[in-house]
């Protein structure tokens, strides 16, 4: 039995794997709030029980080195070592969420995955991936002629580059909220949607009908604003999810062209299935291919949409497998494979 993890600054999600027939087999699952909790230990302790995994994998927001991270948005360092230890997993492993979604996609079936633009798949190469959720994550997958190896990014933290009036007002609206420098998460992530939200409030006069400002109050800002602006029921929701998602296909570009991500870009993240039928619209393809002398180059790029929620999960489950393979010379997957 394989355990993943997705660690976030929100939640903890868990899940049990085995193999069936070379493929990974669900077994149960199970999301923690993070912040309730002491650290991932105690959650994977009250997660297992008395259930006992050959490998474990936890895919984690931020750089990891040499098996450690200290994530931001929690009081928490992890260590892949302490984590063996004080569990009892012989093979434990951290990897960058990213990273873990990048592995994932190897295990996607064809209906886990939404084409937005056929492009020209016939193209091999580096792939990219981006995912907007919390925060705003990146990595690419480099070809080597056989299969695509996923990296760990932290591109999404990189500087905010606006493109028209409204966003060098956005930008200046946000250096004055955030007393500082502004990078492309606080703009697409749920953060960013909020954020947009606010500008075209406070700086563009959009009007905020009191129902609304009562609805933002009580509930999740970015929840209201998505349901609002899909349903066509607010202009201000409509003008904030049309900044976001244009915003959205522009950074998604920017990381295709510097990887040269001809074999296509994968929107993950937990934002994009709820807003599925926003980014069909055009306005992500339109923002995406416009890139001026390099535009044919995108326009050629397949841009698929992951709508499995396991992603990060099943490539975590996937990768723990490979890597205590590696290291024990025995694999689950290969053994689960009927002759």
């Amino acid at each position: 039995m394989i355990l993943a993890g997705d660690v976030g600054g929100t939640k903890v999600h868990l899940a049990l794997y085995d193999f069936i027939n070379g493929k990974l087999g669900y077994t149960r699952d199970k999301q923690y709030p993070a912040k309730e909790y002491s650290g991932l230990e105690e959650i994977v302790t009250e997660f297992l029980g008395a259930e006992k995994v050959t490998a474990a994998c936890f895919g984690v927001p931020g750089p990891v080195r040499d098996g450690r991270l200290r994530l931001t948005n929690l009081p928490w360092t992890l260590d892949s070592r302490e984590l063996a230890a004080g569990l009892g997993i012989q093979h434990v492993f951290l990897i960058n969420d990213l990273e873990a979604n990048g592995y994932g996609i190897a295990e996607l079936s064809a209906d886990q995955i939404f084409t937005l633009s056929e492009g020209d798949a016939s193209q091999m190469g580096n792939r990219a991936l981006i995912a907007a959720g919390t925060g705003l994550g990146e990595g690419f997958l480099v070809w080597n002629g056989h299969s695509h190896t996923p990296y760990p990014s932290e591109g999404g933290h990189a500087d905010y580059a606006p493109r028209n009036e409204d966003e060098i007002d956005l930008l200046r609206f946000l250096k004055q909220k955030y007393n500082g420098r502004i990078s492309f998460e606080r703009i697409v992530s749920g953060m960013g949607l909020t954020n947009i939200y606010e500008f075209l409030r406070e700086v563009r006069g959009v009007e905020e009908p009191a129902w609304l400002a009562e609805r933002m109050a009580q509930g999740d800002p970015n929840v209201v604003i998505t349901e609002l602006a899909l349903a066509a029921k607010s202009e201000i929701c409509e003008k904030a999810l049309d900044m976001f998602v244009s915003a959205y296909g522009a950074e998604s570009a920017n990381l295709a062209l510097k990887v040269l991500s001809v074999g296509g870009l994968y929107v993950g993240g937990g934002i994009a299935p709820r807003i599925l039928e926003k980014l069909k619209d055009g306005t992500f393809m339109k923002a995406f291919t416009d890139k001026g002398r390099l535009s044919q180059l995108l326009v050629n790029m397949p841009v698929r949409v992951i709508l499995e929620s396991r992603a990060a999960l099943l490539g975590a489950a996937a990768y723990a497998e490979a890597r205590a393979a590696e290291l024990s010379g025995i694999s689950p997957r290969a053994a689960s494979v009927k002759i």
